[in-house]
């Protein structure tokens, strides 16, 4: 049972008129954010899909911007690295004409003059950085030049001559996310790139009876491996080759020593990374020597750069030594063209793979803003329908409550 009273009416008309207020302003927020969901009460199902979509997508986008940027530097790399390829076919055409012994040793050193020119626009790749200022072969060591050139005295030159390149760099790689829990590696190490022949290491201490004096980690070729105390030559012959480091070791049968053979043409990383079990082998000096030019003196090294292969054709054709170059500086050439190519087709296939993850996130993309928009998106035209029922509905209201204000409690009795 109501009670009737003056009041009645009022209150009435008043509770109502808040209730479509709140409604009306509801929609219109709604409207101005294109919104339906205004606070988490209003679906919390919805609420917690479009939080997850929205986390999503922002992680995709993130994924398609890694691969576009990594897409970036790739053309870059390998222009430069074909570029190399193109100057190596030269130099090569160069060394088959200077080993035919058939030209004079003036037309030798004029050959010697363009290999240099080569030797410089090879070393200028080398060395080339990217749009943003980074050295592009030089591993993670992107503020520094990847190569640092030596001049010298060349018999037969006039004027000091490139002598020697030595890699600047490391062989740190950087890994970046394409998508979730999938990295690209990026190699950008300089002495793999322009590297000619697979480098052997030759350890003249015989090491029969040796043992570590203590534990201790080495580094290979980036692979960190354990090493404890009590470890002979042939424990770490075992542990090196199953490291994964593209490094093959053995004992020498004859001397007893240490013997490490890189097993494609890139240059040997050697370090103490904790404790001294390469430098008391005699493989390395002492650790304020930093890889890759820490060898110790008594350990003999081969296998070089493609910057040593044209070196030493240059030199040849300036002292007239047709043999060298028809036998050893051939095969070296060779061999550094067969490692670069490698490199080109490596770089050219993780090119594609980042354009087809490019195409993959983008899609991905797409449907996910499709689910966030059906999830969190406002039917404008449901939204403008419901805000002129709601307009419509106050106006009627606030016309009928004119009306009943003017009645009182003389017009219920009768």
């Amino acid at each position: 049972m109501r009670r009737i009273s003056s009041q009645m009416n009022n209150n009435n008309t008043q509770n109502n008129l808040r209730i479509q207020e709140r409604r009306l302003n509801k929609i219109n927020n709604q409207i101005g954010s294109q919104q339906k969901i205004q606070s988490l009460r209003d679906d919390p199902v919805a609420a917690g899909h479009l939080v997850k979509y929205q986390s999503y997508l922002n992680r995709v986008n993130n994924f398609e911007k890694n691969g576009q940027i990594l897409s970036d530097q790739f053309v870059y790399r390998e222009g430069y690295m074909q570029n190399s390829l193109d100057i190596m076919q030269r130099v090569r055409e160069l060394a088959v004409t200077g080993a035919n012994g058939i030209y004079s040793q003036d037309d030798l050193r004029n050959m010697a003059v363009e290999v240099d020119e080569l030797l410089q626009e090879l070393v200028q790749n080398a060395n080339a950085t990217g749009p943003d200022g980074n050295s592009i072969f030089a591993g993670t060591n992107t503020n520094a030049p990847a190569f640092e050139v030596d001049l010298g005295h060349v018999d037969g030159a006039v004027q000091p001559l490139i002598s020697s390149v030595r890699y600047n760099g490391t062989i740190d790689k950087n890994k970046v996310e394409v998508d979730e829990n999938k990295y690209v590696t990026v190699d950008n190490i300089g002495s793999k790139t322009f590297w000619a022949e697979p480098q052997r290491l030759f350890s003249g201490r015989d090491l029969s009876s040796w043992q570590a004096k203590e534990s201790g980690v080495i580094n290979v070729d980036g692979q960190k491996i354990q090493m404890e105390s009590g470890d002979t030559v042939y424990s770490l012959v075992a542990k090196i080759n199953s490291s994964g480091a593209a490094v093959k070791a053995a004992v020498d049968p004859v001397t007893n020593g240490l013997n490490l053979t890189t097993t494609d043409s890139h240059q040997l990383w050697l370090e103490d990374v904790s404790g001294t079990v390469l430098n008391d082998l005699g493989i390395i000096k002492d650790s304020s020597q930093k890889p890759p030019y820490n060898m110790a003196d008594n350990v003999r090294v081969s296998g070089g750069s493609l910057f040593d292969s044209v070196i030493l054709l240059r030199n040849s054709l300036l002292k007239g030594d047709g043999d060298t170059i028809g036998t050893r500086v051939l095969a070296s050439i060779d061999s550094g063209i067969n490692n670069l190519t490698t490199r080109v087709a490596k770089s050219g296939s993780e090119y594609e793979r980042l354009q087809n993850d490019i195409v993959r996130n983008s899609a991905t993309a797409l449907n996910v803003t499709s689910q966030i928009s059906r999830e969190g998106d406002l039917d404008i035209t449901q939204a403008i329908t419901d805000q002129k029922m709601l307009e419509y509905t106050q106006q009627a209201t606030l016309s009928n409550a004119g009306k009943m204000y003017s009645s009182s409690l003389l017009n219920y009795m009768k």
